[in-house]
């Protein structure tokens, strides 16, 4: 069974920086993209960034040139390295994997921007 677990959420005050993990245990073939989203309260999940083998690497509009999503294959593990948080980037963020036929969600993890 596949499960996604995210960790390095908190809360930070703005401009500052955090460091979003995302574990996959399990087997996973035929990964096609991975993600990472965010749904801040009130409003609709958003993609903030994709690594794709087709399309390779998008990014937000809202999130350019200030996070960067990678990969450690051999930990099985998603990073988002997010710097000169703003107010703006509370919400709660998800990582996603997508195959030929499936699709896995962790769970989920907040991030509070504020002083």
């Amino acid at each position: 069974q596949v499960q996604l677990v995210e960790s390095g959420g908190g809360l930070v005050q703005p401009g500052g920086s955090l460091r979003l993990s995302c574990a996959a245990s399990g087997s996973i073939s035929a990964i096609y993209a991975v993600a990472w989203y965010r749904q801040a309260p009130g409003k609709q999940r958003e993609l903030v960034v994709s690594i794709s083998s087709f399309t390779g690497t998008a990014y937000a509009d809202s999130v350019k040139g200030r996070f960067t999503i990678y990969r450690d294959l051999a930990k099985n593990t998603l990073y988002l390295q997010m710097n000169s948080l703003k107010p703006e980037d509370t919400a709660v963020y998800y990582c996603n994997i997508q195959t030929a036929s499936l699709e896995y969600w962790g769970q989920g993890i907040e991030v509070t921007v504020s002083s």
